[in-house]
């Protein structure tokens, strides 16, 4: 009589192929075999991801930012370069522990977000970060432009954009919208040039710094109006909240006082 084989593995594997417990184990075993591959390239690729979104949005950047009038010409004096810094939302002032290398680590850790109370959730956000990176071009000592990443929940999901201001913390220079999900031919038309391009030059707060800010319902038809889109009223609502939102106490309203009262 043969001695039993002790091995559970060559026993499954010396089963009928028709056998229910063979096809069992080897179903399991190939989505085992998959699920790590998977795994390990997604992991693998993480960091070429992360290198391509933020390549792409440096490239938005720069877009944005030779688009202003007078922009290009002031790059060339300056060397083309923008500075980077990190701010404490909450203050207003360059975070003093977190810099643009370790920023992805501290946004990371939970306790580096903060809960939105929902009467001044204007973005939909739920929470937002403590800390931001901004960018900033200085013409000598003086601030003459700064760049605002901004984001909120649109119409069908979360909106992403970088908001330019000129010196004045006031007038927009441009909008560049980075990554959305609206509707295409409806909502989706606010990463179009055209609509884009009514945004220069709109004022965002009133004489008495209140923020009047709006995307209008059709053509703007104020200096704190930029138009609106056909068929898309959320999508301009939505647009309208972030805006405000960022721009107000709960976002960089700190940062921009700052700038105004000339500490930064």
């Amino acid at each position: 009589m043969a001695a039993r084989d002790l091995n559970p593995l060559r026993r499954i594997l010396s089963l009928p192929n028709d056998s229910r417990a063979k096809t069992v184990f080897v179903a399991f075993a190939v989505s085992a075999i998959c699920a790590v591959l998977v795994s390990g390239a997604t992991v693998m690729l993480r960091p070429i991801q992360a290198a391509n979104r933020a390549a792409e949005e440096q490239a938005r950047i720069e877009a944005l930012v030779r688009g202003v009038p007078g922009m290009s010409e002031l790059l060339e004096e300056t060397g083309g370069t923008l500075s980077t810094v990190v701010i404490d939302l909450g203050s207003g002032r360059a975070s003093p522990d977190v810099t643009p290398e370790t920023l992805e680590t501290a946004l990371a850790d939970p306790g580096n977000w903060s809960a939105i109370e929902a009467g001044d959730d204007l973005a939909g956000l739920g929470q937002r970060p403590d800390v931001a990176q901004i960018y900033l071009l200085r013409d000598g000592e003086r601030i003459s432009l700064v760049l605002l990443p901004i984001s909120g929940q649109g119409y069908n999901g979360r909106i992403d954009a970088i908001l330019a201001l000129r010196g004045d913390m006031n007038t927009i220079a441009g909008i560049a919208v980075t990554r959305h999900s609206e509707t295409p031919g409806l909502g989706g038309r606010i990463e179009e040039a055209a609509w884009q391009a009514s945004w220069p030059g709109t004022e965002v707060r009133d004489d008495e710094g209140t923020i009047r800010f709006t995307v209008a319902r059709g053509t703007a038809s104020s200096i704190h109006e930029v138009d609106g889109i056909t068929g898309a009223t959320r999508t301009s609502s939505a647009m309208t909240r972030i805006v405000r939102f960022w721009l107000g106490p709960e976002g960089y309203g700190p940062f921009l006082d700052a700038v105004n009262r000339g500490e930064f």
